[in-house]
């Protein structure tokens, strides 16, 4: 506690003896058992990914999201290649178990010093909604800010009218912590943005529960899921 703070008689937050700053994260694959994450190419993944989201004709997808939908593939690659080649947002290709890409997902807002990182863009088609590959793909990206690279905080935030993320983030183990009013303007509508969030002392037993919830013995032969991710989970204080 500083000096000053201790004359005053002041509350001061918890000390962080040795606190460093965090790594940028790397623009390195993340394999798991139902997907794989590669960093976001426009030759690699573009044609893969325009097609995957015409599975969904009424560009749903797209209503949250500040760019789309894309008529053409010519104006989808050059978005990609224009918006989403940088470090932040770093995107991810979300590719399943057939070899394909299937959806996106990126780290922004990365704040090394501070140790806080957002996940975020995220955009699964609809072959990969509802399915364990859109499960460990999260699992997989709190595994790298966590694990490999020590933040300690990972935001999730999304439009407060979007239902689907809220129920997403709340399944996935993010605390809902409060509602930015009027936050931003996005395709010409105000939006009030909801805030949620993972700190790295709830990681453990978080960890935990994806890992019972992706093994093998947890899916019966249908490939139905036998216990929730959620089941038996404590909310955060």
């Amino acid at each position: 506690m500083p000096a000053s703070a201790r004359r005053a008689n002041l509350p001061t937050g918890r000390p962080l003896p040795g606190w460093r700053p965090r790594p940028l994260p790397p623009r390195t694959p993340m394999p798991g058992r139902f997907c794989r994450l590669e960093p976001l190419e426009t030759r690699t993944h573009a044609a893969e990914l325009f097609e995957a989201y015409r599975e969904d004709p009424a560009g749903r997808g797209w209503t949250y999201l500040p760019y789309g939908p894309f008529e053409r593939p010519a104006a989808f690659r050059k978005w990609l290649s224009a918006d989403s080649g940088g470090s932040d947002p770093l995107f991810f290709a979300v590719v399943d178990a057939n070899g394909r890409a299937a959806g996106m997902a990126g780290f922004l807002r990365i704040q090394p010093a501070i140790g806080v990182i957002e996940i975020g863009h995220i955009h699964f088609a609809p072959r990969l909604q509802g399915t364990p590959a859109a499960t460990e793909c999260i699992y997989l990206m709190l595994t790298r800010v966590f694990d490999e690279l020590g933040y300690r905080r990972c935001e999730w935030k999304c439009d407060s009218l979007n239902s689907g993320s809220r129920r997403a983030a709340e399944r996935l183990g993010f605390t809902f912590e409060g509602l930015f009013r009027q936050a931003t303007v996005y395709k010409g509508r105000s939006r009030d943005t909801a805030w949620y969030a993972v700190i790295d002392r709830e990681w453990p037993a978080l960890r935990a529960s994806f890992r019972r919830w992706l093994a093998p013995s947890n899916f019966g032969p249908d490939g139905r899921q036998r216990k929730r991710l959620n089941a038996g989970r404590r909310p955060a204080a």
